[in-house]
C-alpha cells in the first residue's frame, strides 16, 4: 500500500497546500491513501484537528461556491468524477487578496487541496457526475450556509477563468 504525500505549498496563495498521494497502480485497478492524521495535520494550527466529512455529488455543468467562513480548514478531494477546483483569497490584509488558484482534481490523480479559513471555495464538475469530498477542522461548532461567506461565481472582482459560462447554480450561487 502506498502511505506517500507531497505536500506542495501554492505557487500563488498563501497557507494554502497541495498534497499529492502515492497511487499504486495495477491490472486491478489502483489505491492510495487519503489522509494520515500526523502528516495531514502538521498543517494545521496548534492544537486543532479535522471533526467531521462531508460528500457531494453533483451533476456535470454544476457550479457550487464561491463559499467560505472565518474559521474551518477545508480539505477537499473529488473521489469520482472530474472537478475544476477554484481557491479564492478573501483576506482582505493579504497581498494576494481577490486573487484565486484552479486546480485539476479528479479520481485519476487524487489530488487534495487544504484550503484555510477565510478563502473562498469553488468548484465546477466537468464529469457526467462528480463526488466532492470535504474534511473539515474548526474551533467550536460547525458554521454552516447562514453563516458563511458567499460571491457571486462570476464576480468580476476575481476573473475567475470558468471552463463555462452557463452553469448550473443554486439559488445562493446565482
Amino acid at each position: 500500500m502506498i502511505f506517500e504525500f507531497d505536500i506542495l505549498k501554492s505557487r500563488y496563495l498563501k497557507d494554502v497546500y497541495i498534497i499529492r498521494p502515492g497511487i499504486s497502480k495495477d491490472i486491478r485497478g489502483n489505491i492510495w491513501t487519503s489522509f494520515i492524521k500526523k502528516d495531514i495535520e502538521a498543517l494545521l494550527p496548534e492544537n486543532l484537528y479535522f471533526k467531521h466529512d462531508k460528500f457531494s455529488e453533483s451533476k456535470k455543468n454544476v457550479l457550487r461556491g464561491i463559499h467560505g467562513d472565518k474559521k474551518s480548514w477545508k480539505l477537499v478531494t473529488c473521489v469520482f468524477g472530474d472537478i475544476y477546483q477554484v481557491v479564492v483569497d478573501c483576506r482582505e490584509e493579504s497581498s494576494t487578496f481577490n486573487q484565486y488558484e484552479s486546480f485539476n482534481i479528479n479520481a485519476l490523480n487524487q489530488i487534495s487541496v487544504l484550503i484555510p479559513p477565510r478563502f473562498g471555495n469553488a468548484y465546477y464538475v466537468k464529469s457526467e457526475n462528480g463526488v466532492y469530498h470535504y474534511k473539515l477542522a474548526y474551533e467550536g461548532e460547525y458554521i454552516d450556509a447562514n453563516e458563511q461567506f458567499s460571491y457571486k461565481w462570476n464576480d468580476p472582482a476575481f476573473n475567475i477563468k470558468w471552463p463555462t459560462n452557463n452553469p448550473i447554480l443554486s439559488e445562493r450561487d446565482k
